[in-house]
């Protein structure tokens, strides 16, 4: 394990979120931003989450392991039974601290490795981390006048947020493809929905741009897409940019990007007609 934690300035925090370009910045649990929100280990390195208590009031914050499946339609669900290869991902990842206590805008860095046993067959092996907001305690009041029978329940919200932990080991490589493009709906206004596929020894993780011709900027643009390896498809429906008021028939070119530090690399593409 680590033999040390440290809280970090704010300034230091900016650059890390900043480094953390190839994926989404950060994400929200109440007053508690975390970034990154996906961490890709080579079980060489380990890395660094920050965590930024953004409200007025010290909080404390519980780190914990679970596992979680991506559906069909893109939604991860909590998983009671892990598969071995589950487990074994779960028993490699070392993390700390587990549990911290920040003061009002105050970060703290939690340090994280994979440290996978000799032997261990190459592939792609992933847990999710659970940042779990631990209420503060609740002081007994006194029952209402009047109220001298009875049970009193009080109800108190309880934030967590996950991100995905991926540890992957030797060459790894993975395709995609992209089909069944059409106009869809998603909550009463204009969507594209389409399949993506992936094959391979490795999920994929990137952008899906919707592009019509003579138009500078997509049309439709989707952030975030990953397709994990206990997929072989998926489906995404893409809203329409607001700011978009053409025609939304007629051709349009469909993008799957992957996005690295390093830039941009399209692993699928294809053309296709909205009607």
């Amino acid at each position: 394990m680590f033999a040390f934690t440290k809280r970090i300035a704010p300034s230091v925090l900016a650059a890390a979120i900043a480094a953390s370009a190839a994926s989404p910045a950060s994400a929200g649990i109440g007053d508690l931003l975390v970034a990154p929100t996906r961490i890709v280990l080579d079980g060489r390195k380990g890395t660094e989450i920050i965590l930024n208590n953004i409200g007025d009031e010290p909080a404390t914050y519980r780190i914990s392991v679970e596992f979680r499946r991506m559906t069909g339609d893109g939604n991860l669900v909590e998983v009671a039974q892990p598969t071995p290869q589950e487990q074994q991902a779960a028993d490699m990842i070392v993390y700390a601290p587990r549990r911290v206590t920040l003061a009002p805008h105050e970060p703290q860095s939690i340090r994280i490795a994979a440290r996978p046993p000799e032997g261990l067959p190459d592939g792609e092996y992933r847990v999710h981390l659970l940042f779990r907001a631990v209420p503060p305690p609740t002081p007994v009041t006194a029952a209402a006048a009047g109220d001298t029978k009875g049970l009193r329940l009080q109800l108190t919200p309880i934030y967590g947020v996950t991100i995905p932990v991926i540890v992957r080991l030797g060459n790894l490589e993975a395709t995609a493809g992209i089909s069944n493009v059409k106009l869809e709906k998603q909550d009463g206004k204009s969507a594209i929905g389409l399949d993506l596929s992936r094959a391979g020894s490795r999920s994929t993780f990137g952008e899906v741009l919707v592009l019509k011709p003579g138009i500078k900027d997509p049309i439709a643009i989707q952030k975030a897409v990953a397709i994990y390896t206990e997929l072989g498809t998926r489906h995404v429906t893409i809203p329409v940019d607001q700011s978009y008021t053409g025609d939304l028939t007629g051709p349009v070119t469909v993008e799957y990007v992957e996005t690295y530090l390093d830039g941009n690399h399209e692993i699928a593409e294809t053309q296709a007609v909205l009607r």
